[in-house]
């Protein structure tokens, strides 16, 4: 299974992409900022094509499995990220959530400072999680990562 993840738009401070699971439309992605110089947790993930595990530790795992009962077998987690460790895919609605990984949402707005807001955000991320669990755990899927940025907003200063 290849989950795309393309970069549309770029706030003042977040990424909005359109995410695909093989080729086909299913939600939007945000992240923080592309930026040439990493700064840890505001930096959006490299483009690049990472491998997906379930990583079944961590508070973030305890507190959605707590959350999520019912599907939840781990956090699907992007690996061999160059300079980054446990980038995961979960839900958020604005760039302070994200703290370099990356959030889902079914819409967006567009705030007045700048910036990209995801919407119904766990709807998005269940779905999600419940298409694509089995593949993860099984080793066979990918995310691939791409700059296609059509609007860029430059900070001010």
């Amino acid at each position: 299974m290849k989950l795309s993840v393309k970069r549309i738009r770029q706030g003042k401070n977040s990424t909005l992409s359109e995410i695909y699971i093989d080729e086909e439309f299913f939600c939007y992605g945000l992240e923080d900022l592309v930026r040439d110089r990493k700064i840890k947790g505001s930096t959006a993930i490299p483009a690049g094509t990472y491998h997906l595990k379930l990583n079944t530790y961590g508070g973030m795992n305890a507190r959605y499995k707590r959350r999520f009962p019912d599907i939840h077998r781990g956090m699907i987690e992007l690996m061999d990220v160059p300079n980054y460790t446990y980038i995961y895919i979960h839900i958020g609605n604005n760039f302070g959530d994200t703290a370099g990984c990356l959030l889902v949402g079914d819409n967006y707005v567009k705030d007045d400072d700048g910036d990209y807001l995801l919407l119904k955000s766990a709807k998005a991320y269940k779905r999600l999680y419940k298409k694509m669990v089995a593949v993860v755990a099984e080793g066979k899927a990918v995310l691939v990562l791409s700059n296609i940025i059509a609007e860029k907003v430059k900070e001010d200063g």
